[in-house]
């Protein structure tokens, strides 16, 4: 059997979305491939074990069966993505997928529940009855492409489906603008915060803002890249989005990280990630890339929150940078016993950096708390949706001395059509430099708490950081001699001309 490339993969889904242009919007159809590319893969996976069952102990039903149901996850009889694609003909594919995948769910138990309640593939958003019926009958024929035999043997490993769900995601949140924003942290920007945050084998580690889930996943692949292959640790996320939570549970599902707890809910209004007695969990590690600056962010109710998230004051009714900060600080575990307290990373836009009335009240109280612990300027255009600058902020509940270090990577990027890149080159400067932990000229600068009081509690990275660049003097001794250098060519070359023209007749 051929093997098939990630390349391939990638470019052959991403073709089966022309079934749905100019017919169906992509913030709709974005369901139905990466729900659809779901289904192939465990389907794939399914009959590649029964196969090998089969060529190993014959036939041999019962037995069979009987070891079917010890495998990972469960595909019930009639609900595969074949059983799917030999009846596309047939009216009622909608309804058909529909009962498949709610299957699957039940056979699946608590791995997968609810992840297809808000997934219908029996929609009006697809047209008329006949009109939906062609759609899905050319999905199902996309995906049915010898191209896309998504089986183990041939694919190598459930990393390669995992990262088509990442490269479709990537495509959707370039095409769509900022709602798709909202769910997708470009790759580079994920390896950057989960190397700086260092998970370790036992840590629970959170997003309240997990999207898809890639920046929890990867945070898990450092546990296992560091500590040789450990899975010793437990995924924490909450998401408001409904058919985004759906896809964090089956990016999890698909990369095999079990040991997770993904909430579906606003983790402002109504966080979920609760301990017994109804109070806040708490994590070692925290990280989110949150919606920037979101507008409604619940500061109708925010003064008599009942889990006490905004003691340092309560954000500004149209921006919630310091809702998700202050919320995500209240979950960091607390040093104790000797034990290291929690460190978190924040993706935030630079206003949250140096804007007055309470965001500084709270950036403040933040900083006197000696709990700021680095200030990372990003590149501009690395984010899709938007093409403002980021920063990262990281914050520790065990920090040692009283200073913050400033690093400005604005300008450490590869330049990309329309969007910049963080290159390994880049992220392994700005690690360096934060685990130095000194000073750099014109890149970074380790300033007192005292110093950041002096300059009123701006966090603004100029400040600390001088990235001037002198210009070079001018020597004007140097600039005479070449211009007489010139004019003593351009009279040569003029007589040179002069005598071509002459030669051609020209002139006197």
């Amino acid at each position: 059997m051929s093997t098939i490339n990630q390349d391939q993969i990638n470019k052959t889904v991403w073709g089966a979305c022309d079934t749905f242009r100019g017919t169906v919007d992509p913030s709709i159809y974005k369901d139905f491939i990466l729900t659809m590319l779901f289904l192939k893969y465990i389907s794939d996976v399914h009959q590649d074990q029964y196969d090998q069952l089969k060529a190993e102990y014959g036939d041999e039903p019962e037995l069979i069966a009987e070891l079917m149901a010890t495998q990972s996850f469960k595909v019930p009889a009639g609900s595969t993505f074949w059983d799917l694609y030999e009846s596309r003909h047939e009216a009622g594919n909608g309804t058909r997928i529909d009962l498949a995948l709610h299957a699957i769910e039940e056979a699946n138990g608590s791995k997968l529940k609810n992840v297809f309640q808000d997934i219908s593939f029996n929609t009006d958003k697809l047209g008329d009855e006949k009109q939906k019926n062609d759609i899905l009958r050319h999905l199902l024929e996309d995906f049915g492409k010898a191209e896309l035999n998504l089986r183990p043997s041939r694919v190598g490993s459930l990393d390669v489906i995992g990262n088509a769900y990442e490269y479709l995601i990537k495509h959707f949140a370039a095409g769509s603008g900022k709602s798709a924003g909202e769910f997708y942290t470009p790759a580079e920007v994920s390896d950057l915060l989960a190397i700086l945050l260092a998970p370790k084998p036992g840590d629970q580690i959170c997003d309240p803002a997990c999207g898809s889930g890639s920046l929890l996943m990867k945070c898990g692949k450092q546990v296992q890249k560091n500590h040789n292959g450990s899975k010793q640790y437990a995924l924490f996320g909450q998401e408001a989005i409904g058919s985004t939570w759906s896809l964090a549970k089956m990016n999890m599902f698909l990369h095999g990280e079990d040991n997770h707890r993904i909430e579906w809910g606003d983790t402002i209004r109504n966080p979920k990630l609760q301990d017994k007695s109804g109070g806040l969990l708490h994590f070692d590690v925290v990280t989110a890339n949150p919606p920037f600056s979101l507008d409604k962010w619940g500061h109708e109710d925010a003064a008599d929150d009942k889990f006490g998230r905004f003691r340092r004051g309560v954000p500004p009714k149209t921006k919630g940078d310091y809702a998700f900060i202050s919320h995500m600080i209240e979950t960091l575990k607390p040093a104790s016993n000797g034990k290291s307290g929690g460190r978190m990373g924040v993706v935030v836009p630079h206003g949250v950096l140096f804007r007055a009335s309470s965001e500084g009240k709270i950036r403040k109280q933040l900083i006197d708390e000696n709990l700021l612990d680095a200030v990372i300027g990003l590149p501009e255009k690395l984010f899709f949706g938007t093409g403002i600058p980021a920063a990262i902020l990281i914050f520790r509940k065990d920090k040692v001395d009283d200073k913050v270090l400033f690093i400005d990577a604005s300008r450490e990027f590869k330049s990309g059509k329309n969007q910049n890149q963080l290159t390994p080159e880049n992220i392994d400067k700005i690690v360096k430099t934060y685990k130095d932990g000194d000073s750099v000229d014109k890149y970074a600068y380790l300033a007192s708490l005292e110093e950041i009081a002096e300059n009123d509690y701006n966090l603004n990275i100029p400040r600390y950081v001088d990235t001037f660049e002198e210009e070079e003097e001018i020597d004007l001794m140097a600039v005479r001699t070449e211009r007489l250098q010139l004019q003593q060519q351009l009279g040569e070359l003029e007589t040179e001309m002069a005598g071509y023209l002459k030669e051609l007749g020209y002139g006197a």
